[in-house]
């Protein structure tokens, strides 16, 4: 069933648009205030090992787990479970500390 007030997209003027891209400021920190005070969960992970239940009762004080990287390699830092960045290990005033060096895309971090 079809309308006479019906038209295809491409036919639509462009006064009926309601908004455009480019009719919207720019987007600064100061929009983002409302989500400031928004705990989040930051993790950096120097990198993982798989073992069994019974490998990781024997662990004690002293031991020496293995991890899947290399020395120097980036470790991977999580928000909330989420890739979105890779960094460095520092010191910090006799603390450890994390350097971002690489920010991910959401659609790199399925990589």
């Amino acid at each position: 069933m079809s309308d006479d007030n019906d038209l295809p997209l491409e036919e639509f003027p462009e006064s009926t648009a309601l908004a455009t891209l480019s009719d919207e400021p720019e987007k600064t920190a100061v929009d983002l205030a409302p989500v400031f005070d928004v705990p989040v969960n930051i993790s950096a992970v120097l990198g993982k090992a798989h073992m069994t239940v019974a490998q990781l009762l024997k662990l004690g004080s002293g031991s020496v787990l293995e991890l899947d990287r290399k020395v120097g390699e980036a470790i991977d830092i999580y928000v909330n479970n989420r890739l979105v960045a890779r960094g460095e290990v520092v010191v910090v005033d006799e603390r450890l500390g994390v350097t971002m060096t690489e920010i991910i895309k959401s659609e790199d971090a399925a990589a």
